[in-house]
């Protein structure tokens, strides 16, 4: 293994693709790592997200019950081995700011409306480029003083040298120890397409300059640019993907409308159209759009978050066992 090789492995593992940080952190990395402002995840202009004010008293207040009556359709084996006829599905809905400094709404509300965007917009673009890989690219020491616009286009330049050509950006300005502390380590994370797909996950090859893969590419352009760039396991989900990611991202204080996830190469706004669909809010049994509901049942149904016995969504019997009915339309009135 040459000096080069050695020295990406050792920026790969300790400055790596995760949110932690290792006691065993080389000391010359540890000394340079900037001070955040009073221990906490700030620096700069930059925060962590859903650490502002909250925007309103309305911000995750209890707005209605949505749900699905169609208990016709519930008599079913579900994925989950469960049968839920006679059931009704029931989702609590809250207001949500929708605004990603904010310390109520910024996980449930605007990392959700995120990530739906995300997910719908790379389900189009996995129709013409394929799989849609979990990326995270490391900045190197030298360039932490960089603005974010300088970052950005540094980090577009690096993945595009290693053929990622599209998809997302999603910038996080901080890792966390294992002490549980905040540090500036400005990296990005990206839901996208490498250009002929990513062929090194089950690859035997023990020396990877002996192909033109993704692993050997990015090393090769790492002793040029000294962007650490990897390609993480095979995610579960877009979404799930894009809303963890998002829930820890970083944002700039000063600017009204700073976008966290921004779009690049053929997923760009320019080049890629995608027409965006208001998203139906469906049923998880029988998939049927769901509806405003009223209660008539006896017992309380517990909407606030966090209280004790609060759950965001449940099933529940249409009618009691002395024949009333529980469940309706809210447009109905009373359940009669």
């Amino acid at each position: 293994m040459d000096s080069s090789e050695a020295c990406f492995k050792l920026r790969a593992e300790f400055g790596g693709s995760e949110d932690s940080f290792d006691d065993e952190q080389p000391k010359v990395l540890k000394e340079t790592i900037p001070e955040l402002e009073n221990g906490w995840a700030s620096y700069g202009n930059f925060q962590l997200v859903g650490n502002g004010k909250v925007t309103s008293d309305a911000c995750g207040k209890y707005l209605s019950l949505k749900g699905c009556i169609r208990t016709d359709l519930h008599d079913v084996n579900c994925l989950d081995g469960k049968n839920y006829a006679g059931k009704v599905y029931v989702k609590v809905v809250h207001h949500w700011c929708n605004k990603p400094s904010c310390p109520v709404c910024f996980k449930s509300g605007w990392a959700v409306r995120e990530a739906g965007k995300i997910e719908g917009r790379l389900k189009e673009a996995s129709k013409r480029f394929g799989l849609a890989e979990h990326i995270v690219a490391s900045v190197p020491l030298r360039d932490y003083g960089l603005s974010f616009g300088d970052l950005r286009a540094r980090m577009v330049k690096a993945v595009y040298a290693r053929r990622v050509i599209g998809g997302v950006l999603i910038f996080h300005g901080f890792r966390y120890t294992v002490q549980k502390h905040w540090y500036w380590n400005p990296h990005f994370h990206v839901l996208g397409y490498i250009l002929g797909g990513y062929g090194c996950r089950n690859c035997k090859k023990q020396i990877c300059s002996e192909c033109g893969g993704f692993e050997a590419r990015t090393r090769k352009v790492y002793e040029q640019d000294d962007y650490i760039v990897k390609v993480l396991g095979k995610r579960k989900t877009v979404f799930g993907t894009a809303w963890y990611q998002l829930n820890h991202s970083s944002i700039d204080v000063t600017k009204k409308r700073f976008h966290v996830a921004t779009w690049f190469g053929v997923c760009s706004y320019r080049k890629l159209k995608v027409t965006v669909e208001k998203k139906k809010e469906l049923c998880p049994i029988c998939s049927e759009e769901l509806v405003k509901l009223h209660y008539s049942g006896a017992r309380r149904i517990v909407k606030d978050r966090g209280a004790c016995g609060y759950v965001a969504s449940f099933v529940d019997d249409l009618v009691d066992g002395d024949g009333s009915v529980n469940w309706c339309e809210a447009s109905s009135g009373s359940c009669e």
